[in-house]
């Protein structure tokens, strides 16, 4: 039986969060990322569904969420996912998340442990990065992003981020459709915003002194906790597939690492099966 995910949106503070859900029980929430939004885990909800009640929130200012007038900066997206939370009265929730959405899962997890009964990340950043380790084409990217006046100029006036980050993340491709579907929400310049904001999000050689903070708080709860956690890689040393971050991961008694192969880094696109199998059975398991 197929499990279709139906669409919902809801008032939350000054505006309003869209968000898919289906399946009844326990809930699993899926957190997506830059530049995606909650179509991101279409192939992965429907798997998922027998198992619990799932749900997945486009992040304000993405999807079909509202845009409200704001600097889209980290601590506003977890003051609007937190008032989400809040709102449905989820609790025993499952969290999983991908790019931004796994720094918010964990963040989440770790400010409301009596919450969650688990979580499930991939393609995250769980250290602060470093210059050094980018390639030279996407260092001279993001040092461009964070540019005043270059980054406004790359992303807002020409919309040169979502194409660029869909073409190099998604290995399998897009179809014109799916295309549509992620451009949609970003029309104009102003409401491609959330978009460069979170290019300067990134904790970079300890630039940007919040989200620095952030992932290393985040490093130091998952190592202290007992909630159980599935870090999922894939192909290549980027972000949580970097050798040094699963090395750390893998001596945690209660990390399970699942390597799946090979996918881009919007892999929910490349692997929607792959992934769902994989929560599946770590669910089974706990």
């Amino acid at each position: 039986m197929t499990v279709t995910s139906q669409a919902h949106r809801i008032p939350i503070l000054d505006s309003f969060l869209a968000y898919r859900e289906a399946g009844a029980g326990r809930p699993i929430v899926f957190l997506h990322g830059n530049p995606t939004s909650s179509y991101v885990w279409r192939g992965i909800l429907p798997v998922v569904a027998p198992n619990g009640h799932v749900l997945a929130p486009d992040l304000i200012g993405m999807g079909r969420s509202g845009k409200p007038d704001g600097a889209y900066s980290y601590a506003d997206h977890v003051r609007y996912l937190d008032a989400w939370f809040d709102a449905l009265e989820l609790r025993d929730v499952v969290i999983v998340g991908y790019d931004w959405g796994g720094v918010l899962a964990i963040d989440w997890a770790s400010r409301h442990p009596d919450r969650v009964r688990g979580i499930v990340v991939f393609e995250t950043i769980l250290e602060s990065q470093h210059w050094a380790n980018y390639p030279p084409a996407g260092a001279e990217l993001f040092r461009t992003l964070r540019t005043p006046g270059a980054g406004e100029q790359l992303v807002l006036e020409n919309n040169g981020f979502l194409p660029r980050s869909l073409g190099n993340g998604v290995k399998s491709g897009l179809s014109a459709a799916d295309l549509a579907e992620y451009e949609a929400p970003f029309a104009t310049p102003a409401s491609r915003r959330p978009m460069l904001a979170w290019t300067r999000s990134l904790p970079i050689d300890g630039e940007r002194a919040d989200t620095t903070a952030v992932v290393a708080r985040n490093a130091a709860w998952l190592a202290a906790t007992q909630i159980p956690t599935l870090l999922l890689t894939f192909d290549g040393a980027g972000l949580s597939n970097a050798p040094s971050v699963v090395a750390w991961a893998k001596q945690l008694p209660h990390v399970e690492v699942q390597a799946l192969g090979a996918a881009g880094h919007h892999a929910p696109e490349d692997a929607p099966l792959p992934i769902a199998t994989a929560i599946n059975a770590w669910l089974a398991r706990h």
